[in-house]
């Protein structure tokens, strides 16, 4: 189905556990320069663009003044593959597809030979409740219907009116509507086929019996999450946000502030959205209460206003709230200011005017706010996005937005909460400065609504993947802060939090602050390290906060020489001599690297991969084996048979076998050789029994994500030919053999430097310091790509992942500055030049 997602109900389950920071000792509770690519591409395509790839969006796009041109000149009605008019549209759950089907799907000419898709517009009146548990779309759809702007950008005006059934000349069955979802707007079709029972239907319906608008609307919201029982339970916020792109927060009215109705005021005069709601225990669900509100039912707020009131003994202001029970009918709010009370009495005939004041059996009433507070136990509010169509038409609008996409990876940017000092700075970190106060404030502080949405999750119900546990915390900066990007572990273990949002297993945490004039420095995370998601993080403020993202910047630095450990009765190499290469590689070394290439190279003069992975193989064998035995253990399933089992060609063997003989004659050279570059003791171990058959035996299992390799991969070597194969003959000849045995030497005592429980792995949030070691400085985006290409299910680098990992790394910037000819980090190919350069590295 379209985008491929199932619903799930949003819980209001929040962790009682505390998370006050742990190892803290506090004191107190510019501009990066980016590289730039630009690709030529010999033709134009006219195409939707889609600013970051998104995994929900399908293969193709249902392009519906297409298909509805297709259908008007075939002569048939629209029937959506994407979306069939059967069971796996209704239901998602396994239980519920299980059982008979007791639903027509039939067209609304069918169901009303007068229907139409719009009777006199659209009115908040339109909207009845069906058989599904869907309240909060209603209550959200019935705020929409209050602002046409908004409401013509989700339901679009050229849909087709229906005109008497299919009687219109022009009528094809299909509409289409359009949601916001973490960022993009998206274009959803459907057909005009609805659930029905006995002719009539089941799900949202319309008070004037022949008006279907809402009833689509519903179906495609359903067809969005992937069927009608994903809408079935949920959070009025969400739909707010998807109908509106706008931001929404809630307040449980025991914690609510003394100025709610202030800011419930201030909303509605900036078109904000609001819904509340009464907590239903056990068995209370939809319960009337003797005041004629509904439990565990959405309701809409459609006004806020202090009106005059004068009666014998008082005359002042009365803050009263318009309410709408999304049922459409009598149960409506019977106590005070409730319609026809005596309380109305005390108001002005202009007053009532003014304030729209009807009595209806609609499900509209009117109560006060202190009622308002007693009775109901929870509200929420969307504000509207500055870039909505009614803020681009204010002269002045409340709010300002800042909005960045980003994601927890394993062993990369998953830090989890602040209990974690010694991984919580790895999560993304996001500065934002406030210059000004609100220009109403008397405190001279600053608003700042933070939002933070996990992406992607409530698609995935289905899979038995619920919502992370997720919050925030947000540290006062100075510039000297700043100075470090991203900040360290040692910022956050000597300062205190200048606020945070508690962590609740919902899509959307959002908090409203109060905060001096600065800057901060925003930490998103879930409560554990290591949980991996996407997410997307927006703030509104009444001044502009000039969010940035506090990552390094990418570019190449010196590299770090590891600390070199002499091996017994082996001094020390010496400090660099005159005699040494640009390599850093002394004439002894080269003369080394010489006789191994003359013994592996053959009768062509040059190492192709097989060559050069035998070499590698044998080099590192026991950085390959420390892998293999560490967690030989825990992947026994996943074990191979051994080399000499498998089919391999019959030529392929007794080449390696040559090869093999080959190197051992200057094994013990090229031991002291990566010795003397990498540091460390590398020399040769006494050829006991196991150690023997090791170094002779090609069978050294190194388990990762292709378990059958042994040793270096074959995708590996070839990658290393590629790095330095000038000539694209994919092979090496002296001068780039020896370069690359130098550059893989340093890369190794990397490693071993990083790896200090020398177990041939190393340890998850290690990477990034890792390559810095080796001379690149990456950005959070980049590190996390790497981690999904190389990481280990437990998000560990094995030895010969990150010398493939730093091959890669190496290569992309060789490419790039090589055409980088004025040194202003742009590069320009062809679409052939950049297809050349990176399908053969």
């Amino acid at each position: 189905m379209l985008f491929g997602l199932v619903g799930q109900h949003l819980t209001s389950y929040e962790l009682s556990r505390k998370h006050t920071p742990a190892g803290h000792s506090p004191n107190s509770d510019t501009e990066e320069a980016s590289m730039k690519l630009v690709i030529i591409v010999p033709f134009s395509p006219l195409q939707r663009a889609y600013p970051k790839p998104d995994p929900q969006r399908p293969a193709y796009i249902q392009d519906y003044y297409k298909l509805r041109t297709d259908c008007l000149r075939a002569g048939k009605l629209f029937e959506d593959p994407e979306f069939p008019a059967d069971d796996t549209s209704l239901h998602f759950s396994s239980a519920a597809a299980g059982r008979p089907s007791q639903y027509k799907w039939l067209r609304p000419h069918e169901i009303s030979p007068d229907a139409v898709f719009d009777a006199d517009g659209f009115s908040r009146f339109d909207i009845q409740q069906g058989l599904l548990g869907d309240c909060w779309l209603l209550a959200a759809a019935a705020n929409l219907t209050t602002f046409p702007v908004l409401f013509s950008r989700v339901v679009p005006d050229d849909n087709d009116r229906i005109q008497g059934g299919r009687k219109g000349v022009d009528y094809a069955g299909i509409f289409h509507f359009r949601f916001w979802r973490f960022g993009q707007w998206y274009d959803v079709v459907v057909d005009d086929r609805l659930p029905t029972v006995r002719g009539q239907l089941v799900y949202i319906k319309s008070s004037t019996k022949h008006e279907f608008w809402s009833a689509l609307l519903e179906k495609a919201y359903a067809k969005l999450f992937g069927s009608y029982e994903a809408l079935s339970g949920g959070s009025a916020s969400e739909a707010m946000e998807d109908f509106t792109g706008g931001l929404t927060e809630g307040y449980e009215m025991k914690d609510a502030p003394d100025t709610l109705f202030e800011m419930i005021e201030k909303g509605c005069n900036n078109y904000a959205m609001f819904a509340c709601s009464i907590e239903a225990g056990a068995g209370e669900m939809e319960q009337v209460t003797a005041q004629g509100l509904v439990k565990g039912h959405a309701y809409s707020i459609t006004k806020a206003q202090a009106v005059d009131i004068e009666t014998p003994r008082v005359k002042g202001k009365i803050q009263l709230l318009r309410l709408r029970n999304p049922w459409g009918n009598e149960n409506e709010w019977n106590g005070a200011w409730s319609d026809k009370s005596p309380e109305w009495r005390f108001i002005t005939e202009d007053t009532k005017r003014s304030i729209g004041l009807t009595f209806e059996v609609d499900g509209e009433f009117w109560m006060s706010f202190p009622d308002f507070r007693k009775y109901f136990d929870r509200v929420e509010m969307c504000h509207l996005s500055p870039d909505c169509p009614i803020a681009l038409q204010e002269s002045r609008f409340a709010w300002r937005q800042s909005a960045f996409e980003g994601e927890w990876v394993l062993g990369s940017t998953a830090g989890g909460c602040r209990n974690y000092p010694d991984t919580f700075w790895h999560n993304p970190q996001y500065v934002i400065r406030l210059d000004d106060p609100d220009a109403d404030d008397s405190e001279r502080l600053c608003t700042l609504i933070v939002s933070l949405i996990q992406k992607n999750r409530r698609s995935k119900r289905n899979k038995g993947i619920t919502c992370l546990t997720i919050g925030f915390a947000i540290y006062r900066v100075e510039p000297v802060d700043l100075q470090r990007k991203p900040l360290p572990r040692e910022f956050f273990t000597s300062h205190l939090s200048a606020a945070k949002s508690t962590f609740i297993n919902l899509r959307e945490v959002t908090c409203r602050f109060r905060l001096p004039p600065g800057s901060y420095v925003i930490i998103p995370s879930t409560f554990e390290p290591n949980e991996e998601g996407e997410f997307m993080i927006r703030v509104f403020s009444e001044c502009a906060s000039n969010m940035q993202e506090n990552d390094s910047a990418i570019g190449i630095g010196t590299p770090v020489d590891p600390p070199i450990k002499p091996s017994a009765g082996v001094s020390p190499p010496s400090k660099p001599s005159p005699k040494e290469t640009d390599m850093g590689v002394t004439d002894a070394q080269r003369a080394t690297m010489e006789r191994l290439f003359i013994e592996v190279a053959g009768t062509d003069g040059e190492v192709d991969w097989m060559e050069l992975k035998l070499v590698l193989d044998r080099c590192f064998r026991e950085d390959i084996a420390k892998a293999s035995r560490g967690i030989s253990q825990t992947y026994q399933t996943r074990a191979t048979a051994p080399i000499e089992k498998r089919a391999v060609s019959e030529t392929a063997t007794v080449r390696e076998t040559m090869l093999d003989r080959g190197i051992c004659g200057a094994w013990t050279m090229l031991q002291r050789l990566f010795r003397d570059i990498a540091g460390g003791d590398n020399s040769p171990v006494p050829h006991t029994g196991e150690q023997t058959e090791l170094m002779r035996s090609e069978n050294v299992s190194q388990v990762n994500a292709d378990p059958s390799n042994a040793g270096f991969s074959k995708d590996a070597c070839r990658s290393m030919v590629a790095m330095l194969d000038e000539d694209g003959s994919g092979k090496l000849g002296l001068l780039e053999f020896q370069k690359l045995l130098a550059e893989i030497a340093r890369w190794k005592g990397v490693f071993k430097q990083h790896d200090s429980d020398q177990s041939g792995r190393i340890s998850p949030f290690e990477l990034r310091t890792a390559l810095q070691s080796a001379g690149y400085t990456l950005n959070n985006h980049i590190i996390n790509m790497l981690m999904h290409r190389y990481g280990s299910k437990e998000g560990e680098i094995w030895f010969d992942d990150f010398i493939t990992c730093a091959v890669k790394i190496r290569t992309m910037f060789d490419i790039f500055k090589a055409r980088d000819l004025s040194n202003r980090n742009e590069a320009r190919f062809t679409l052939e030049e950049w297809i050349t350069k990176t399908i053969y590295s």
